[in-house]
């Protein structure tokens, strides 16, 4: 048991009818975005249990000192620009895990099935004949934003947000995203893995017909005590981002429900700042319920 856990896991664990993590089995498991507090019993579970660890890039360390003691832990990550192993190298090393009757958890950041290849992986594993289970995470586009002051939805400005990948496997700005349609439809757009190609999206945005005034947030490292947000117009997005030194991995945010900040970032109240109660300058408070 890791000496990490301040609490009787067992007892937990026997409330909550947490599974057994059987031997010859690989656990697809969300890491959330940053924050271990943000992690599902279900994945606390995977790792109070797991024999082998295969981690992401993206997944905090705290989160892989809650692993059992002894545990084989081992980088499997992806990052832009970087040396990274092929996903098919990543898929056979779990299946060869498995076959050895390890216990596997394979730990990713945010949810698995959210831009994070857990599909691809867990298909291999059905063509390999190996048991799986996948445990949802909670999406740093909604867990980022959250931690930034910013609903993903809020009823007096969108009744939809769609979430898009910045990037194809290749590098390449996504080439069956219709932006035009993109730039028309959705009110609040949220970008993962948007920086390096940032120029050509605000571009494609505003040539779909995007104001160039509309608001925009950037989240670098969201959750985490690395969090910055920079708050700019899509026009001046590019600029800002260059001038601000803005790291990823960052969440691009766009649209009026970036403007709640003001009333909603609750991370800088803590530190003193006067949140706003009328953030869109409506002066209309709802009643309670």
């Amino acid at each position: 048991m890791s000496s990490a856990l301040p609490f009787a896991w067992n007892a937990v664990r026997g409330a909550a009818a947490l599974p057994q993590f059987e031997p010859g089995w690989v656990w697809l498991v969300g890491a959330g975005p940053g924050d271990p507090g943000l992690l599902t019993l279900h994945a606390l579970n995977a790792l109070q249990q797991a024999d082998v660890v295969v981690y992401d890039a993206l997944v905090d360390e705290r989160v892989l000192k809650l692993a059992r003691p002894g545990v084989a832990v081992e980088y499997a990550g992806k990052r832009g620009g970087k040396p990274s192993p092929k996903q098919r190298s990543i898929s056979l090393r779990l299946i060869e895990y498995a076959r050895a009757g390890k216990r596997v958890l394979r730990l990713k950041g945010g949810d698995p099935f959210l831009f994070g290849r857990g599909g691809e992986e867990a298909l291999a594993l059905v063509a390999a004949g190996v048991p799986f289970r996948v445990v949802p995470g909670v999406t740093s586009g909604v867990g980022g934003l959250a931690y930034a002051g910013i609903p993903a939805t809020h009823r007096d400005v969108n009744h939809a947000v769609t979430f898009v990948t910045g990037h194809m496997a290749g590098g390449d700005v996504p080439d069956t995203i219709n932006w035009r349609a993109l730039a028309e439809g959705s009110p609040v757009i949220v970008i993962y893995m948007g920086l390096k190609h940032l120029p050509q999206i605000t571009r494609a945005l505003m040539d779909g017909g995007r104001a160039g005034l509309e608001p925009v947030a950037v989240i670098s490292n969201a959750t985490t005590d690395r969090q910055r947000v920079l708050e700019t117009t899509l026009e001046r997005a590019v600029a800002d981002v260059a001038t601000g030194q803005v790291e990823a991995p960052a969440l691009i945010v766009i649209g009026d429900a970036v403007r709640l900040r003001a009333g909603l970032d609750w991370l800088s109240a803590l530190d003193g700042r006067v949140l706003n109660p009328d953030p869109l300058g409506t002066k209309q408070v709802r009643d309670v319920g």
